[in-house]
């Protein structure tokens, strides 16, 4: 069994692109710009727009972080966005989620010039993704196909479970892993609240991706001896025993499954440390003019 170091593979990556922006440095070139926007102040996300302001200083790209209270309205967030489309300085953008409830997400996902959308969620990069096209991917899954790619775990001809089809997970990831490509070619099986008998759809997995947001779902009696697992959950379960209160743990139990598989990303320091490095290897990209000139 070997783990999926994500947090090691980002500050490999992170060194890579660190490089990349020294040398734009010395040919007088635009540094690459990441803006975020950040309404309210939940902690989780408060955490990971840290995180992405600290990776930034450590590649060496300019980054602006937009806060707003809660009682933003609707369309001065529309105006913000607006804004970050038409600056020529900034070459991506985010809009940290969740949103207030008073605040439709869709209409902003939408409102984001497809060209700065960094996170890969709007419709066209979407749609691109599916046409096999270059754009943005989706951070998480981007991240994921970097992971599988680096570490040379062979998707071509394998069953592929996917447990969860959110728009920013589970549905790009079924479509990255079947489509014909270095870390596609897979035969997948989306799998969701819905399907029935679950656990025997995920026994016959060669690669499972779990991303259901339910702590400790996948067990090792519905896991297959050999099989590659990916864990994109991140749960807050109660622990008396730590300062804060809780530990993290994944959609996957960890120290039995890890008993069976032949990869596994941990939790935390597999898959989460990957999304950000995605961010930031987008907006290289986006920097480059490499997808839409």
């Amino acid at each position: 069994m070997e783990i999926l170091n994500g947090k090691k593979l980002s500050q490999d990556i992170k060194a890579e692109i660190a490089e990349e922006v020294k040398l734009i440095k010395q040919k007088g070139g635009k540094i690459p710009h990441l803006a975020a926007v950040l309404i309210g102040n939940n902690p989780a996300s408060e955490s990971y727009v840290r995180s992405k302001v600290r990776s930034c200083d450590f590649v060496g790209f300019e980054s602006t972080l937009i806060r707003k209270d809660d009682s933003i309205t609707e369309e001065e967030l529309l105006e913000i966005i607006h804004e970050l489309n038409t600056s020529d300085d900034v070459d991506g953008f985010i809009v940290q989620l969740p949103l207030p409830k008073h605040i439709d997400e869709v209409k902003v996902t939408l409102a984001i010039d497809p060209k700065k959308d960094v996170d890969g969620f709007h419709p066209v990069n979407f749609g691109r993704m599916a046409q096999g096209l270059d754009c943005y991917l989706p951070a998480t899954p981007f991240g994921i196909i970097q992971m599988i790619e680096r570490y040379g775990i062979e998707t071509s001809g394998k069953h592929a479970v996917v447990v969860g089809r959110s728009n920013i997970v589970g549905t790009p990831m079924s479509i990255l892993l079947s489509r014909k490509a270095k870390s596609g070619n897979a035969t997948v099986t989306l799998t969701h609240s819905r399907t029935k008998d679950l656990a025997a759809e995920v026994s016959r997995a060669d690669i499972v991706i779990a991303a259901i947001g339910i702590p400790n779902f996948i067990s090792a009696d519905m896991v297959k001896e050999g099989a590659v697992i990916i864990d994109v959950g991140i749960n807050r379960v109660e622990d008396e025993s730590r300062k804060k209160g809780y530990r993290l743990v994944g959609d996957v139990d960890f120290d039995s499954v890890s008993e069976k598989a032949s990869y596994i990303t941990p939790v935390p320091g597999g898959v989460g440390p990957m999304t950000v490095t995605s961010l930031l290897m987008n907006t290289l990209k986006s920097s480059r003019k490499e997808i839409y000139g």
